[in-house]
């Protein structure tokens, strides 16, 4: 619970079903559309029946309260329908970013012990690798199979195998269940994965009462969303920003939210932006910068009075002014940029519609407060770099299975962010770096010790080192620098597809930059502030 609370938000009570909850409040809008997708819209009322049918087909298969399930889907009705359904059922949703490999997904499948996968059609391979190579269990796989908005998915319409089913069939057999799971606001309600500068992604467990405290205090308090709003976000469900953005935050006041399965090029975007979908046009649109830059650059851009917008989100990394100003120009409306987190759930710190000071991130959200300490521990003062660290009420219960970095992170109510921020005159805060070296790419976390281990794998590689360098429009991208073996020869080209090839395709990077050896510290550890400085200082 905040500190000092807000006024007029009430916490949670003591039993609290999420799910129920978001149920309950839009009970009087069955008519309505909660979702729409690319094949139709799911009213409020379809929504409240199939999330108590999926419920009730998760019992019947046997799985117990706090058990997992994996969700591995793209963005389509049957994502909300899935989610909620685990939380009514009292069972734990794991959702998992879809674009990664088999291994991830086999490493997520043993971590969380997951007793049933509700999957995509289109992501029916991957998965079906995933559990080949991983020696837990899993009693069912529940198929979601759309054929409009990801068409080339040879998966969308082959015939089922033994111990896969049909979503919409699965949710037809179960008639609903007649109430909720008897959960407590502190009990744990989901997963999501954060990934770490070393070793395996952590499970990140948040409550049934952290998504409500988000969206009273961000998505009511600071975007203040309305329930004549449609809301669009690039950021997919499966990311803490994305869920808020997308499902808890329009539930939350009884909104309309367009879903996206495809990649939110420009031009994916702009189609929905200008009514493209059911003749929607959105109001709010949560997106991130290396998605408004790519806009802002494209000779597609719809004028200010193709749209209907009437707020702007960013998050996923540091907002550059220029893009914001560019964005107001043209449009005529704030981006309003913030941070948050996978630990935190959602935003914590932000600047607000009508309040933008672009170059920063704003001020704290209020139910919020925010330290920033130096490597002594204390406070520092304003204008120098610090740690961030935050307390506040959607805080995460823990990573699963992880005592040492639980404790690492979470510290007595504060949870440390991994930012570095300096605290300006006018109380809004500037990203000054992370405090590891983590970097961040098109919003997602990418580890530099993973691209590097697997550039290395290369035969002719030696050595690399990855570092992150700032584009044209001031967005962190990754840079390698390779040392070749004696006599090794390769080019930029060939080792981008050999990383894109085992690992995402986000990871690889996007510059190769060829040298005789790297710096080294007298232990021969890589100093890669060594690469960052001659980086800065190329003409």
């Amino acid at each position: 619970m905040p500190l000092h609370p807000p006024a007029g938000v009430t916490p949670p009570p003591e039993a609290f079903n999420f799910a129920q909850h978001l149920l309950a409040l839009n009970a009087p809008r069955a008519a309505k559309a909660a979702f729409v997708d690319d094949l139709g819209t799911l009213t409020y009322g379809a929504l409240d029946e199939r999330v108590k049918r999926l419920a009730a087909g998760l019992r019947a298969l046997g799985i117990r309260r706090e058990e997992r399930v994996l969700l591995l889907m793209h963005d389509v009705t049957d994502w909300p329908v899935a989610f909620l359904g685990a939380l009514y059922a009292g069972v734990v949703p794991v959702a998992v970013n879809t674009l990664l490999t088999a291994d991830d997904y086999a490493y997520m499948l043993e971590h969380s012990r997951a007793q049933a996968v509700l999957v995509s059609g289109a992501l029916l391979p991957v998965l079906e690798g995933a559990l080949v190579k991983s020696d837990h269990e899993v009693g069912k796989v529940i198929v979601s199979r759309p054929l409009a908005p990801l068409k080339a998915a040879p998966a969308e319409s082959s015939p089922l195998l033994p111990g896969q089913v049909d979503f919409d069939a699965f949710v037809a057999d179960h008639a609903p269940l007649p109430k909720p799971a008897a959960t407590g606001a502190d009990d744990p309600a989901f997963w999501l994965y954060s990934s770490g500068s070393t070793g395996r992604p952590k499970g990140t467990v948040h409550s049934h009462a952290n998504p409500y405290w988000t969206a009273e205090l961000y998505g009511k308090g600071v975007l203040g969303l309305r329930e004549d709003d449609v809301c669009f976000s690039a950021a997919k469900l499966f990311f803490a920003y994305g869920l808020g953005n997308a499902l808890t935050f329009p539930l939350a006041v009884g909104a309309t939210t367009l879903l996206m399965a495809e990649r939110p090029t420009p031009d994916a975007v702009f189609k929905r932006w200008t009514g493209g979908v059911a003749g929607l046009k959105p109001t709010v649109f949560y997106g991130a910068p290396t998605g408004y830059a790519g806009m802002l650059a494209s000779p597609a851009l719809p004028a200010r009075g193709d749209v209907a917008l009437r707020l702007a989100s960013s998050a996923g990394e540091a907002l550059p002014a220029e893009l914001g100003e560019r964005f107001r120009h043209h449009f005529g409306v704030d981006i309003v940029d913030g941070i948050g987190s996978t630990e935190m759930l959602h935003i914590f710190m932000s600047n607000r519609p009508g309040q933008v000071r672009y170059g920063t991130t704003g001020w704290p959200v209020p139910g919020y407060e925010i330290e920033l300490r130096g490597e002594d521990g204390r406070p520092v003062p304003d204008g120098e770099p610090g740690d961030l660290y935050i307390h506040g009420p959607s805080a995460a219960l823990m990573y699963w299975g992880n005592r040492a970095k639980t404790r690492e992170t979470f510290q007595g109510g504060w949870t440390k962010s991994g930012d570095k921020y300096v605290r300006n005159a006018d109380g809004t805060y500037t990203y000054a770096g992370r405090s590891d070296d983590m970097l961040k790419v098109s919003g997602i976390y990418v580890s530099p010790f993973e691209v590097e281990a697997t550039l290395v794998q290369h035969p002719a590689v030696l050595e690399a080192a990855v570092i992150g360098v700032p584009d044209a429009e001031g967005l962190t991208k990754t840079k390698a620098f390779v040392v070749l073996k004696p006599g090794g020869t390769a080019t930029a080209d060939e080792l981008k597809a050999f990383v894109k090839d085992k690992l995402a395709p986000y990871k690889y990077p996007r510059q190769i930059e060829f040298i005789d050896e790297l710096p080294k510290t007298a232990t021969g550890k890589i100093q890669r502030f060594k690469l960052r400085e001659r980086e800065r200082a190329a003409p």
